[in-house]
C-alpha cells in the first residue's frame, strides 16, 4: 500500500519488542558526548567494561534490539557493558556510524573513573556491522599514547571488506537466511552513498580499479581461505571490466576505516588481542577467515570459534520468542568464556 518504505518495515521488524530488565542488572540511559548509550550494571561492582556496536547493516536495529545480548553479556560476565546507539544510514550516511562509535569509545576511555572499571580491561565489541565498527575503532586507537590501551576486541560474524563479493563464503552462502549475498551489498551501499544505484556492478567487481584490486588481493583473495572451506560449491571468479563512473561513486568504499581488511601491517601490529566468531553458512564467513590470517600473521593473539550449523544472525535471535537456536546460545557463551579469561 506504499504507507511506509521498505526500510521503515525493516526497521521496525529488526527492533524487535523490548524485553524487561533482568535479575542482578541494573540499566540505564546515558550519553557519552553527544552519542546517546545504555549502560548495563551487574550487580556486583564490574572491574572490566565492554563496548557494544550493534549490527543491522548501519541501517537498522539499535539499543532495544540487542538488550537481551547485552543483559546476557553483563550477567554472566559481570562486566559494565554499555551498548552505543549510533547513526544510522542512509539518513546519516558513512562516517556518522564510525564517528559516533569512535566518540564514545574516546569519551569513555576519558572518564574511566567515573565508571570505576579498570583501565586495562576495556573491550570493544560488534556483530556484522558492528564488528565492522569495532575493528576499525580499534585501528583507529592502535598506538594511542594518552588513553589506556584497549585490551580486546570480539568480532562475532564481521563484515571487513567490499572488493569481493564473490569469495567462497559469497558464492556458498548467496541465498541463505539472514544475509543473502545482494543483502550484502544493498547495506554497504546504504551506508556509503545513501542509495543501491550501481548494486549489480559492485556485486561484479566492476568498482574496483585493477591497480587496487592487485594491491589488496594480498589480503583479500581467495587464495588466503584454507581449503575446507572452498569444498562445497566455489568457482574462481574474474571480475568485471573495470567502470570508473561506479568507482567515483562508490570509491569511499576502500577506505580502512570502512574496510578493516584494508589496514597497513604496521596498524594491525598494533591491534589488541582478539575473538572473532564465524558462522559456516554465512556470506561473511570468508571476511572473519582472512582477517583471523591477518592478524596472526602480524603475531596478534586471536581466538577463532566457528559455529559449523551457524548462519549469519543466530547471536542474534538469543532468548527471542522462541526463534533461539543452542549454536547461537553456544556463540554467545564463547564469547563470554573470552570475556571473563581476560
Amino acid at each position: 500500500m506504499e504507507l511506509c518504505s521498505s526500510l521503515a518495515v525493516k526497521r521496525w521488524v529488526f527492533s524487535g519488542r523490548r524485553p524487561g530488565p533482568v535479575p542482578g542488572v541494573r540499566q540505564e540511559e546515558a550519553r557519552l558526548g553527544r552519542v546517546p548509550v545504555r549502560l548495563y550494571r551487574p550487580r556486583a561492582r564490574p572491574r572490566a567494561a565492554l563496548l557494544l556496536f550493534h549490527g543491522g547493516g548501519w541501517i537498522c536495529c539499535g539499543l532495544d534490539s540487542h538488550e537481551r545480548i547485552c543483559q546476557y553479556i553483563a550477567k554472566e560476565s559481570g562486566s559494565l557493558v554499555v551498548s552505543v546507539g549510533y547513526r544510522l544510514a542512509p539518513e546519516h550516511k558513512y562516517p556518522a556510524a564510525y564517528e559516533d562509535c569512535l566518540s564514545a569509545t574516546l569519551h569513555f576511555l576519558q572518564h574511566l573513573q567515573h565508571y570505576g572499571v579498570d583501565p586495562a580491561r576495556v573491550t570493544v565489541c560488534g556483530d556484522s556491522a558492528g564488528g565492522n565498527l569495532a575493528a576499525a575503532v580499534s585501528q583507529s586507537l592502535a598506538g594511542s599514547s594518552h588513553l589506556p590501551r584497549l585490551r580486546a576486541q570480539i568480532l562475532i560474524y564481521p563484515g571487513l571488506q567490499a572488493l569481493d563479493f564473490n569469495l567462497p563464503s559469497y558464492q556458498q552462502n548467496r541465498g541463505v537466511p539472514l544475509l543473502f549475498r545482494e543483502r550484502a551489498v544493498y547495506y554497504s551501499l546504504h551506508y556509503v552513498q545513501g542509495d543501491t544505484s550501481n548494486l549489480e556492478e559492485v556485486l561484479e567487481g566492476s568498482h574496483i580499479p585493477p591497480d587496487m584490486r592487485l594491491k589488496y588481493s594480498k589480503w583479500v583473495s581467495a587464495e588466503n581461505i584454507p581449503e575446507e572451506f572452498k569444498v562445497r560449491g566455489y568457482k574462481p571468479h574474474k571480475p568485471r571490466e573495470f567502470k570508473p563512473e561506479v568507482f567515483e561513486r562508490v570509491k569511499r568504499i576502500c577506505e580502512p576505516t570502512l574496510c578493516p581488511l584494508f589496514a597497513e601491517d604496521k596498524i594491525i601490529q598494533q591491534l589488541p588481542e582478539s575473538f572473532i566468531l564465524t558462522c559456516e553458512y554465512d556470506v561473511l564467513r570468508d571476511d572473519g577467515l582472512l582477517y583471523k590470517k591477518r592478524l596472526e600473521d602480524n603475531g596478534v593473539p586471536v581466538t577463532w570459534y566457528h559455529l559449523e550449523d551457524g548462519f549469519h544472525g543466530i547471536i542474534n535471535l538469543f532468548d527471542y520468542h522462541g526463534l533461539s537456536f543452542p549454536s547461537g546460545k553456544r556463540g554467545l557463551d564463547k564469547v563470554v568464556a573470552f570475556i571473563k579469561s581476560l
